[in-house]
């Protein structure tokens, strides 16, 4: 049985958080957008890049989601501070004080985690820090994004942009709900190695997180 817990007004459009079962999900403008039910994926993303640098890692994650890639985060001893840019307030307050907040440990209460209402694009331009990892999960991928502004994070100006915010040595690592031939090109002509990694799901094709270390 699924509940609706509640219904806003987001800035992507409405906002649906609802209960199935014992997990919960997330609809944002009628797209299916993340639920609590595995979240091997999310937390793959920020595991796979921080692996891939050396010392203490400073992480920003684009898209709080429901917390499965802060929390992997945090619990590295390898990871320093970690910045969550996520622009639909609502989803950070599930998070702080609402039911997603037991999902991940009450991740945003830790003192390393800076949480930031904002859009990410609009953030990194005008923010001048910079991050040995960057983790970019605000849509089902490159191929199917929440709303039409956020294919500019994957074209062209976008990916440099995300780039030009990584410290050398440092690691762009992206979560896709599927592949993208054209998008692990546009990497591969930026940086000096691009991995991409298959995630199995129980259901359709598998999650895609791709790896671009600058």
């Amino acid at each position: 049985m699924t509940e609706v817990l509640e219904r806003i007004d987001g800035v992507c459009g409405e906002l649906v958080l609802r209960r199935s079962g014992a997990d919960f999900e997330v609809i944002a403008n009628g797209m299916f957008l993340m639920d609590t039910r595995n979240g091997e994926s999310e937390r793959l993303l920020v595991t796979a890049a921080a692996d891939a640098v050396a010392g203490t890692a400073a992480v920003l994650i684009g898209g709080l989601g429901v917390g499965y890639s802060l929390r992997a985060a945090l619990d590295r001893p390898d990871v320093g501070d970690v910045v969550v840019v996520e622009r639909e307030p609502a989803i950070i307050e599930w998070s702080r004080t609402g039911p997603l907040t037991r999902v991940h440990g009450d991740a945003l209460a830790d003192p390393r985690a800076r949480v930031v209402c904002a859009d990410v694009r609009g953030w990194l331009q005008r923010t001048d820090e910079r991050f040995d990892v960057l983790c970019l999960d605000v849509d089902n991928g490159p191929r199917w994004t929440l709303t039409d502004d956020n294919q500019k994070l994957y074209r062209a100006d976008g990916l440099d942009l995300l780039l030009s915010r990584l410290r050398p040595g440092g690691v762009l690592a992206v979560w896709g709900a599927e592949a993208d031939e054209a998008f692990t090109g546009a990497l591969e002509a930026r940086v000096r190695t691009v991995t991409v990694l298959d995630v199995p799901v129980a259901r359709g094709g598998p999650d895609v997180i791709w790896l671009a270390q600058v």
